[in-house]
């Protein structure tokens, strides 16, 4: 299955959230995207690291829909300010809903929290910003956190994920930690709009091993849950990005 049909993101506007692979994600996903000629946008309710290796262009500006209006070339990306040398900072959700509404793109691609480059999370009482508009939501998780131990070096806000799964500091992340969290309307269903789809996607299945702790994962994330109705296992950085799906 295409990576763009696995996760509904072939249209519309979709979030991604969690932690080990979300900019991979919206980086893919607007490449294929563009491969198929829709006019997609990648855009942040929070802050993102410069992106502008990973779309024909961006633009800084406080009326994303002027700007796309006038874009001949996709994907594009839209931002409303720069914050140092090393990232832009993200719109209100409030804009992403102006986006939509005015239909100057076929798919809206929002990363809509933080991780700091860890491998797995829970979100703060502030996260994510989400649009209300969003159609779906991904949230992500890497399978490379499952064996480690719960810790800020792998792990961004282990305390919340230790709250979650009633894991102390320290100890071994287990497939079942993951799919609790994911789960959770403390974690991967938090603050997710009534009517929007949520795929999860458990990313870095990079092997056998890796593939058969994804399954174990996205086998216990369906059953725990009817939000969830499929989780999508991958591998962002590689050609193949669809390793397999599960479904109800």
């Amino acid at each position: 299955m295409d990576v763009l049909e696995a996760l509904e993101a072939e249209s519309g506007v979709v979030a991604v959230v969690g932690a080990g692979g979300k900019k991979t994600t919206l980086y893919t996903l607007a490449a294929r995207a563009g491969d198929r000629g829709t006019r997609a946008v990648v855009t942040a309710t929070v802050r993102i690291p410069i992106f502008d290796p990973h779309v024909e262009s961006v633009t800084v500006t406080g009326d994303p829909v002027a700007a796309l209006e006038e874009t001949n070339s996709w994907p594009a990306g839209v931002v409303p300010e720069r914050e140092g040398e090393d990232r832009y900072v993200g719109y209100e959700p409030a804009v992403i809903r102006d986006l939509e509404a005015a239909g100057v793109a076929d798919l809206v691609l929002v990363k809509a929290d933080g991780a700091r480059t860890r491998e797995f999370k829970a979100p703060d009482e502030h996260e994510p910003q989400l649009p209300d508009c969003v159609d779906t939501v991904v949230p992500i998780a890497s399978v490379a956190a499952v064996g480690s131990p719960l810790s800020s070096d792998l792990v961004h806000r282990p305390e919340r994920v230790a709250a979650i799964t009633g894991l102390e500091i320290g100890e071994t992340i287990r497939p079942e930690d993951v799919a609790r969290v994911l789960a959770s309307e403390r974690g991967g269903l938090a603050d997710v709009p009534d009517g929007a789809t949520v795929i999860p996607l458990l990313n870095k299945v990079d092997d056998e091993k890796r593939l058969a702790v994804a399954r174990e994962i996205g086998t216990d994330l369906l059953e725990r849950t009817p939000a969830v109705s499929r989780v999508v296992l991958g591998r962002m950085i590689d050609d193949e990005t669809v390793v397999d799906v599960l479904e109800e």
